[in-house]
């Protein structure tokens, strides 16, 4: 019995300091700059969208819970707490990322190319150009935040985040590390 208990606590503290290891290496990339920083919207509970939805009226769409307002707060936290600096912060036109970007780092610009195509996945490569294009024309020492929905993060990266996880990207989208707010 001892042994097993002694085996979970082993388990426990290698998870911890795994997932702190992941952490700091991504911090220490964002300090260092010019970084693509992709933010899945935080928690807005469901899937897609009602079948009455309309973009200029949030009251038809899948919102922020508080627990999602919450999870916002901490990814503005993390990034203040950090000392990283951002040159930009644009999302998607969807409310849930607008909050999003609204409660994390309160001034942001809409950008239409990061809105889902989770409903029409036609849509998808010509949403997922304009990112691209949005990209290779920035030019900073800062980092570049993109607050977004997981169809677009996945095509971008080939990484399907989890609600208000932080991905971190060089210019080309590949993944250096992401972490997990809860």
């Amino acid at each position: 019995m001892f042994k097993k208990f002694l085996l979970v606590i082993y388990f426990f503290f290698l998870s911890f300091t795994t997932v702190f290891a992941e952490e700091n290496k991504v911090i220490l990339e964002l300090k260092k700059g010019e970084k693509i920083v992709l933010i899945r919207h935080a928690l807005a509970p469901g899937l897609g969208d009602p079948s009455n939805f309309d973009l200029s009226d949030c009251k038809t769409q899948r919102n922020l819970s508080e627990e999602g307002i919450n999870q916002s707060k901490r990814v503005g936290v993390f990034f203040k707490s950090n000392s990283i600096l951002i040159d930009k912060v644009y999302s998607s036109e969807w409310c849930r990322c607008k909050d999003t970007a609204k409660y994390a780092f309160g001034e942001f610009t809409t950008f239409s190319g990061l809105n889902s195509f989770f409903r029409d996945s036609s849509k998808g490569p010509a949403h997922i150009k304009s990112v691209k294009n949005l990209v290779n024309n920035w030019k900073s020492s800062k980092n570049l935040v993109l607050v977004t929905h997981h169809v677009t993060i996945g095509s971008l990266t080939n990484y399907y985040p989890n609600s208000g996880e932080i991905v971190v990207t060089d210019k080309s989208f590949k993944v250096i590390g992401s972490v997990k707010i809860n």
